[in-house]
């Protein structure tokens, strides 16, 4: 992480969760969805089910998987924020997943 910000790391990490997810067959609908409530990373579709996805972006997991960092206060914030998209964009009929990413990024060292 030595020439990106700590955002461009975070932004670069759902980049590529982006482009799993359509790799996957899902149609990604909102990205960094904000509200009061808290803030949902990506927001995607397939066969009828919303998918909600919390992305953890790591170097490495020398401090444990990215998705043990998601506790108990993060996942409420991430339902509140979802229940609000949820009803604002009335897809209340929908069911609803919710995923968390991880994804690593590791820095290539010596010669090639």
């Amino acid at each position: 992480m030595n020439s990106m910000s700590k955002k461009e790391f975070g932004d670069f990490g759902e980049d590529m969760a982006e482009e799993y997810l359509r790799r996957q067959g899902c149609v990604v609908i909102a990205r960094n969805f904000s509200c009061r409530m808290g803030e949902l990373d990506i927001i995607a579709i397939k066969d009828e089910e919303l998918i909600i996805c919390e992305v953890k972006t790591r170097a490495s997991d020398a401090y444990g998987y990215p998705a043990e960092s998601v506790g108990a206060k993060k996942r409420s914030r991430i339902r509140a924020a979802a229940k609000y998209y949820i009803m604002t964009n009335r897809l209340d009929k929908m069911r609803v997943r919710f995923d968390v990413i991880e994804v690593y990024l590791n820095q290539c060292k010596g010669a090639f």
